[in-house]
């Protein structure tokens, strides 16, 4: 569909010259690239404003558009083949649109400080050829530890034409598998001034032979003595901190019974929910048990496995049991 430069600029088609050119300059203060440093959109939107009022704020440009519309870089010929036709003339005649050269000295040099009108003339002009750079991709591999601690790596970008520079990054703490990371201005620079595109990380977290990662919270199984399950004891349960905690183990602990150490799971990032973020800005450890025996039992182990054995099967059946054991 054709544009119509009048709702660009927001105005009727009755507008005066003076509407016209206060509705540009505001247009224009609002979408100028250097404004909205980035925003393709902006940029897209101040194209369009400029093109409206190269248009709309020529007297002749405007008459030849309100009559011809999309065709009114062409009044000219238009013109030329009616006369040729015997049609009417076309008032004002002449050399018609010609080019792209912006007029802004007069209308718009006020809106910006620094510079002078040169400067702010080869800005306009500079503005409707520029382009934005490339967005580029890489994927990046860290360790568990390394999404716990954050992390840096080199990255050797490629923007289609060969190899591009290296830049140094760095991995955030509480990053997590599959997430994309946007630094900005990173990516393949712009064309005739225009502003570099975006670098994307797409993470990968490799996994841990002992942690899985359940959201901000991490498990882990923790190895209990048969003897410490059934009178209490304590254990250590490793973390990514480094250290290990101690863990009460209460007396008739069964296997599968998972214990939660409150702030000691994945540091979760700042910019998420606050209400999120677990202890301290960190998830849980939830430490999962499970029982072991001996490698090799002593006779005196083994003699008290066996006590232990009969005692539990000469005890006496509940009501209704039928006899049964459990």
């Amino acid at each position: 569909m054709a544009t119509d430069f009048y709702k660009v600029l927001g105005v009727p088609k009755s507008a005066s010259d003076k509407d016209i050119k206060s509705a540009f300059r505001r247009l224009a203060r609002k979408y100028h690239p250097d404004v909205n440093p980035g925003d393709t959109d902006a940029e897209r939107r101040f194209k369009e404003i400029s093109q409206a009022n190269e248009v709309l704020g020529d007297t002749k440009n405007r008459v030849a558009y309100d009559k011809y519309g999309e065709q009114w870089q062409h009044a000219d010929k238009i013109e030329e083949s009616r006369r040729r036709q015997g049609a009417g003339g076309f008032p004002g005649g002449g050399g018609g649109h010609g080019g792209q050269s912006f007029q802004f000295e007069g209308d718009l040099s006020d809106l910006f400080s620094g510079g002078g009108n040169g400067r702010f003339d080869s800005l306009f002009r500079r503005a409707a050829g520029r382009q934005r750079g490339q967005d580029l991709e890489h994927s990046v591999s860290v360790t568990l530890n390394e999404a716990y601690h954050g992390a840096t790596r080199t990255v050797q970008l490629s923007t289609g034409g060969g190899p591009g520079a290296r830049i140094e990054v760095n991995i955030p703490v509480g990053v997590a598998d599959g997430q994309r990371i946007r630094l900005s201005g990173k990516g393949a620079p712009g064309m005739n001034g225009g502003k570099p595109g975006d670098l994307f990380l797409s993470i990968r977290v490799q996994p841990h032979p002992s942690y899985k990662r359940d959201g901000s919270n991490l498990r882990v199984v923790v190895d209990v003595p048969v003897a410490d399950a059934a009178l209490g004891g304590e254990v250590h349960v490793p973390t990514l901190k480094g250290k290990a905690l101690a863990l009460n183990i209460p007396a008739g602990t069964q296997a599968g019974r998972t214990f939660r150490l409150a702030g000691q799971g994945m540091p979760t990032p700042r910019a998420s929910d606050p209400e999120k973020s677990g202890s301290g800005g960190f998830g849980d450890l939830l430490a999962e048990v499970r029982l072991v025996l001996p490698d090799e039992l002593t006779d005196e182990q083994r003699a008290l496995f066996e006590q232990l054995r009969a005692s539990s099967t000469s005890e006496p059946a509940a009501a209704g049991d039928g006899g049964s054991s459990a």
